[in-house]
This record gives structure tokens, C-alpha cells and sequence, in this order.
């Protein structure tokens, strides 16, 4: 069997659909010996050991040029004619594809449904190219695999598409989240500064993520004499200029700390040495920094919003995202109550280890069997 994965999200520096991708592929020899797997359009070494059957099928010159645009993937399907013979092709980064379906059958992953759910906080090209063609895409999929309960949700209720048509596959954290000791947690505070006890959020700055209400509920956690600072990890993206003009606004330039973008060796370091991890936003199609935290023992508080409640479960504290005292109040109660912090801890431990890698990776095999055997694959017509 000839299974064509769609590895370009590896060309780009890694965000969570390049870990799913790697994860992924990376264990495809294990579960599929009689399959050959190949990486169409991937221009760099595999980034682990991936096995022999894992082939490279690099960027054609002329389309590597265009890589970058959304031209790259309305032209894939026609320039990967040429690689006779494929039984499945699988798209992992959910964009539409225009497919002449007289091919092998067809996967696509949908992570999430931003770009149509909050049109305003994306470019309007990302938002038209997926409003024309995805309908199209998802429509003739043989299969739609989706993070989460939540997005199966928003997919047939956006797309009119079968509820039998979409399987939910949750993520996982790497298995480098985990609790470190002591002297990792000191390695990590000297390398970023961090001399208070501080409160956490790891992700963008998209104003999908809420930040301005997280730095709100800080300020009265400040106001109510707390000595922590609010450490903020992640790249800059969407209006992060008014997330700056916000901390100055209430002076709070030397509490809240910005780190960037900080590496994910790192960030288990991070995660282990916070009081509390907070993630507010507004719509996560997974939400991987929540089960991330939970990992590393870390308290968690989340937004009671899409995908979020399915990650977090009994083991963190749900909150409106829209209530800026509700965030304030749960943070209070976890930095108070060491036995509240605790539970938390122990809870989310424990809840972590109910998603798994090899289960994601089993599981899309499986269906990846089921589909072959016509068991499973349909399209509409």
C-alpha cells in the first residue's frame, strides 16, 4: 500500500500541526510494515528516525517558488498526479484541496474552523479560500478527522456533513512534558529572569486567546497584594501591540513578563515551575498548552469554550472567558489553597495520561485500514 501524506507543515517552524504531523509519520513503520509511506512536497530531513519506508518526495522547483502561497495548495492535487499509483492521500493541515477524483482516496484532518468562525482575525485571503473550496474538499473526502468533539460539531453544522463521515482523534502532549525536578526548574527561572512565583500562559497573542482579560484578572490579583508575576509565552501574532498598550496602560510593565517565543524544550520547565496555568481563549480546536500543564502538574484554569472542556475535564477550573472576575476569583483560589492546588495537580496528572500518542496514531491507522478495505470511505456526490 502507497500512503501520500502531505508533510509541508514540517517545512515550517513547529506549531501544533507540526507536531501532530511528525508524531504522526513518525511511528507509521510500526503500524503499518506493509505500507510505504510517502512525504509529498517536504523539503528537509525528517527530523527523527522515521524507518525506511518513510519516503521524501521533494518540492517541484517551480511550485516550491509558490510555496508560501495559497496557490500551493489549490495546484497540489495536479502536480501529484505524477506519483502513479497511491492508495491514500492524507492532508494534515486542513487546507481545501482541489481534488479530480478519479484518484486514490482522500483524508483531510480539520484542526480547528478559525478562519470561518472569526473571519475578522484572520487575512481575508485564509478566509476565502477556505469559505469557496473547503465545502468542496470536505464533501468529497472519504473521511474527516477532527482534534476534538467540538469542531465535529462546528463541521456539520457549517457543512451539512454526515455525522458517520467525521472521526474524532484527540491529540496528545510529547512525551517530554512531564514534572522536572528542582534544579531544572532553577536552570529555567535563571535563563528567563524569573525570580517572583508567577502565573502562566503559553500560546500566541491572537486575540482569539483572550490575553487582555487574563491581564485584567492579573491586575486585581495584584491589587489584592499577591507577589506573583504573570509570565506570557509565546510568539507575537494578531494585535499584539494592543496587548502591549494594555500592560503600560495599567502599569504593569514590570509584573508581567513577555518572553517570546520560547523553544519547547523548554517549556516543560516553565509549566513545572508555575503556580498556575491560565488559558482563556475565546476558541481552541484542541487546546494542547492545557494538557501540556496538566503534564507537568501544573494547575490548570481554561475557558469553558469548544474544545477546551473535552481537554481539561474534571481535572482544572472552567471559567467564562468573558468574565474577567470569574478568571481573577478562580486564580485566587488556587494561589490560596494548597490542597485546591494539590488536587489540581494530582487530577491533571492522571488526566494527561488518558491522551497518548500511540492512541492517535493507532487509531488513524486503523481507520486508515478501514478505508482501504471500502469499509469505511465514502464521498458524496
Amino acid at each position: 500500500m502507497r500512503i501520500g501524506i502531505i508533510a509541508e507543515p514540517l517545512n515550517q517552524p513547529f506549531t501544533g500541526i507540526a507536531t501532530y504531523t511528525s508524531n504522526l509519520i513518525q511511528d507509521h513503520r510500526n503500524e503499518n510494515e506493509n505500507y510505504d509511506v510517502f512525504l509529498i512536497n517536504y523539503e528537509n530531513n525528517f527530523p527523527r528516525e522515521a524507518g525506511q519506508n518513510v519516503i521524501v518526495m521533494p518540492y517541484n522547483s517551480f511550485f516550491k517558488k509558490i510555496s508560501k502561497s495559497y496557490l500551493w495548495y489549490l495546484t497540489l492535487p495536479f502536480r501529484i498526479r505524477k506519483y502513479k499509483d497511491f492508495d491514500l492521500i492524507h492532508c494534515l493541515a486542513q487546507y481545501p484541496l482541489v481534488i479530480p477524483f478519479n484518484r486514490p482516496r482522500y483524508i483531510i484532518t480539520v484542526h480547528d474552523l478559525i478562519q470561518l468562525l472569526s473571519p475578522k482575525e484572520v487575512p481575508l485571503g485564509s478566509y476565502l479560500i477556505r469559505r469557496i473550496f473547503l465545502p468542496h474538499t470536505l464533501k468529497q473526502a472519504d473521511c474527516i478527522i477532527t482534534d476534538a468533539n467540538s469542531t465535529k460539531r462546528d463541521i456539520i453544522e457549517l457543512f451539512n456533513i454526515p455525522d458517520t463521515k467525521i472521526e474524532v482523534i484527540p491529540l496528545a502532549a510529547d512525551e517530554k512534558f512531564y514534572p522536572r525536578d528542582d534544579e531544572h526548574i532553577r536552570t529555567i527561572r535563571s535563563r528567563y529572569g524569573l525570580v517572583n512565583p508567577f502565573i502562566l500562559y503559553v500560546g500566541s497573542m491572537e486575540p482569539r486567546k483572550n490575553i487582555p482579560s487574563l491581564i485584567r484578572a492579573f491586575l486585581s490579583i495584584k491589587q489584592k497584594g499577591y507577589p506573583h508575576d504573570l509570565v506570557i509565552a509565546g510568539k507575537k501574532s494578531g494585535k499584539y501591540k494592543s496587548i502591549y498598550n494594555l500592560i503600560d496602560s495599567l502599569n504593569l510593565s514590570r509584573e508581567v513578563k513577555l518572553l517570546g517565543y520560547v523553544p519547547d524544550d523548554d517549556l516543560p520547565g516553565l509549566y513545572s515551575a508555575a503556580e498556575v496555568f491560565v488559558y482563556p481563549s475565546f476558541y481552541e480546536g484542541f487546546g494542547l498548552p492545557p494538557l501540556e500543564a496538566m503534564s507537568c502538574g501544573c494547575p490548570v484554569i481554561a475557558a469553558n469554550t469548544s474544545s477546551l472542556p473535552e481537554v481539561v475535564g474534571d481535572a482544572g477550573i472552567l471559567v467564562n472567558p468573558r468574565s474577567v472576575s470569574e478568571i481573577s476569583n478562580a486564580i485566587s483560589n488556587v494561589l490560596e489553597d494548597r490542597v485546591l492546588r494539590e488536587k489540581l495537580k494530582n487530577r491533571g496528572l492522571i488526566r494527561a495520561q488518558t491522551f497518548c500518542w500511540e492512541k492517535c496514531i493507532t487509531s488513524t491507522n486503523r481507520l486508515y485500514r478501514d478505508i482501504l478495505s471500502n469499509d469505511k470511505g465514502f464521498r458524496e456526490g
